[in-house]
């Protein structure tokens, strides 16, 4: 039997992440990756984590 492994994914040393918060009907927690296009994460906020939460 063949076990199912995941190869490590190369990281960028210089990459920079920010969050943002976009009010609207619906407020939006952004997470992107700024360095590289199209690499952010967009969800309702009511849905995203804590900060004390994260830790």
């Amino acid at each position: 039997m063949a076990s199912n492994t995941v190869v490590p994914a190369a990281v960028e040393a210089d990459t920079e992440v920010m969050a943002a918060v976009e009010d609207g009907p619906v407020e939006q927690f952004i997470l992107a990756d700024v360095t590289t296009d199209e690499a952010y994460l967009r969800m309702p906020l009511a849905d995203a984590a804590s900060l004390p939460e994260w830790r």
